[in-house]
């Protein structure tokens, strides 16, 4: 038996694992793993499952941070089969409102980004007759997207693909290939500016609600294709309710999850990932480890730096300082409000004038968006009341300037290491939370009057606290910046060393950091990295549709003026659409 047959047998026999996080991507991994026949133990240094999808309690108010829009939410794309697969959606309501997002400009008009291809026509050529060219060869291209979105490949990694496989992939595309060409050839600065009207110029850019400026018009055209068919909207029980939907299918299948347990080390014999050591000293053992926890953790601090060739190397100690090859973290705040604000958008990005943006420390464009929460998700504050999620880009280092304690302690509580709990920071972080505080306050109270008397609940968090509760490197919660340096070196070394690292063996990564993209990037993660798992041992891959639950239903829902009601406003509760999706 020569050595490739030897190794292939070795590998074979591989049969428990050891998974790093319960975010999505963890959580994805765990579930594929049990379906393939792998003993999996899931470690978790939080609470809770979600990682970054989450949620929280402040009296009788949930907040919510994540979950804006889900792509794959609705069938019709492989999306969608993925979230099925995990449990995530079955039973459960899915909302989608009519309106991507509106972008109200300092002028005070508005721009409300319709994802329906023919009323976005209408109400653009409606606020700029002059620029009626370019906004007809803008819809026309998502309309081709949205026919596209259906052989958008998901379910399987494009390195795994047969021959056959890839032409009948490429093939697929070839009607959309020039939309797809021109989208992603054109970044949308330089696509907004062709504009005449100042503010379809600044909107366009603010559509995916903060500012991209390394991306391209694919992206803009992505989403909203994806929220025109339904598939890109809200499920009930938000953030932290989809986690929790994952984890109870992984464990449904079989899978073991230990939270409050953070992983120091992973443990390597012979050029081999044989286990995990715990913050506490314990040492735990695995044929297999996969980390879907921070990448930067994962390859300077767990591994200390160990099998990185040039290329990774060059990313995780250059690429990754320099600015734009990370996403930035946000700054949030979130109020709890006595009453309904019924008259309030869904979701709004406000551009700001300079005196406003001025006070909100770490911010890297002048514009907030502003959601109604309660509006996406009425079961998670009482009747009658109103949640307020303010956010905006926010770099990590004036924060970490303002500074003056550790980002991340650990402590025992009740006779339990606790990983996430508060920190003590400066006196001036202090003082910046509360102007941003009050700074954003004020700016709302212009647009919503009574709000400040509304307040029941104030939560505020910067890019640190997000340090804090994932480990997230520079607190960012998607990771590599696609369409940049970062995002393409990862590609290329993915479809070149599958999700490992060369020259150690037994070790994988999932999750977003494994990828670039949010929510959908991370689940599919998990899949795909137990297809290199099942394609290095020899064994066939295999998935199934959780069945447990019925199907997701849709609901849409109005927003912005219409044409039937004089007074320029909608009933935003009322039922458009609400069906069963198979």
């Amino acid at each position: 038996m020569n050595t490739e047959e030897t190794t292939r047998v070795s590998r074979s026999r591989r049969e428990s694992m050891i998974i790093i996080g319960a975010g999505l991507g963890g959580l994805s991994t765990g579930c594929y793993a049990r379906m393939n026949g792998y003993r999996t133990h899931i470690l978790e240094m939080h609470e809770l499952p979600g990682g970054c999808c989450t949620a929280w309690d402040r009296g009788d108010f949930t907040l919510d941070p994540c979950v804006s829009w889900l792509l794959g939410s609705g069938p019709g794309n492989e999306m969608h089969q993925i979230w099925l697969e995990l449990g995530a959606l079955q039973g459960k309501e899915v909302r989608h409102f009519d309106v991507f997002n509106v972008v109200r400009g300092r002028c005070g008009r508005a721009v409300y980004f319709y994802s329906d291809p023919d009323r976005l026509q209408a109400h653009l050529t409606e606020l700029s007759p002059a620029d009626a060219p370019l906004i007809r060869s803008f819809c026309k291209q998502l309309r081709t997207f949205c026919k596209c979105l259906a052989v958008y490949p998901f379910l399987k990694p494009v390195g795994l693909m047969s021959t056959p496989e890839r032409w009948r992939m490429l093939a697929g595309f070839i009607p959309y290939f020039n939309a797809v060409r021109q989208s992603i050839g054109v970044l949308m600065s330089d696509f907004s500016a062709r504009f005449e009207d100042p503010l379809l110029r600044e909107a366009f850019n603010f559509i995916l609600y903060e500012k991209h400026p390394a991306f391209p018009v694919l992206p803009f055209h992505f989403q909203l294709a994806s929220h025109a068919n339904l598939s890109a909207g809200v499920p009930e029980g938000g953030s932290l309710g989809l986690a929790e939907s994952i984890e109870r299918r992984y464990r449904a299948l079989g899978g073991e999850v230990t939270y409050n347990t953070k992983v120091a080390e992973v443990l390597v014999e012979d050029d081999r990932a044989v286990g995990v050591r715990l913050s506490d000293g314990e040492e735990l053992r695995a044929d297999i480890v996969v980390s879907a926890c921070d990448g930067r953790t994962t390859m300077m601090d767990l591994l200390g730096g160990r099998y990185l060739d040039d290329a990774y190397r060059r990313l995780y100690t250059r690429t990754i300082l320099e600015p734009g090859m990370v996403f930035p973290g946000y700054f949030i705040l979130f109020l709890g409000l006595r009453r309904d604000f019924p008259d309030a958008d869904p979701c709004t990005t406000y551009l700001l004038d300079d005196e406003v943006a001025a006070e909100l420390t770490g911010m890297r464009h002048p514009s907030i968006n502003v959601q109604f929460r309660s509006r996406h998700y009425p079961e998670l504050s009482p009747q009658g009341t109103s949640v307020a999620y303010v956010t905006y880009f926010c770099d990590i280092a004036p924060w970490r300037a303002l500074d003056e304690g550790p980002e991340q302690v650990t402590r025992s509580r009740g006779g339990q290491r606790l990983h996430t709990l508060p920190v003590r920071h400066g006196r001036g972080y202090y003082a910046a939370k509360r102007r941003a505080r009050e700074a954003l306050i004020t700016f709302l109270e212009r647009h919503h009057p009574g709000i400040r008397d509304a307040i029941a609940v104030r939560d505020v968090s910067s890019p640190l606290t997000q340090v804090r509760y994932t480990g997230n490197y520079d607190g960012t919660v998607l990771g590599w910046q696609p369409f940049v340096e970062s995002g393409e070196t990862l590609e290329r070394l993915v479809k070149k060393h599958g999700p490992g690292l060369p020259g150690l063996r037994n070790f994988y990564q999932s999750g977003v950091w494994a990828t670039t993209g949010g929510l959908i990037r991370a689940a599919a993660a998990g899949r795909h990295v137990m297809q290199f798992i099942c394609r290095d041992d020899g064994r066939p891959f295999t998935a199934s549709v959780d069945e447990s639950g019925p199907p997701p239903t849709h609901r849409v829902i109005p927003v912005g003026p219409r044409p039937d009601t004089p007074s320029g406003t909608a009933d935003r509760s009322s039922l458009v659409e609400r069906k069963g999706m198979r």
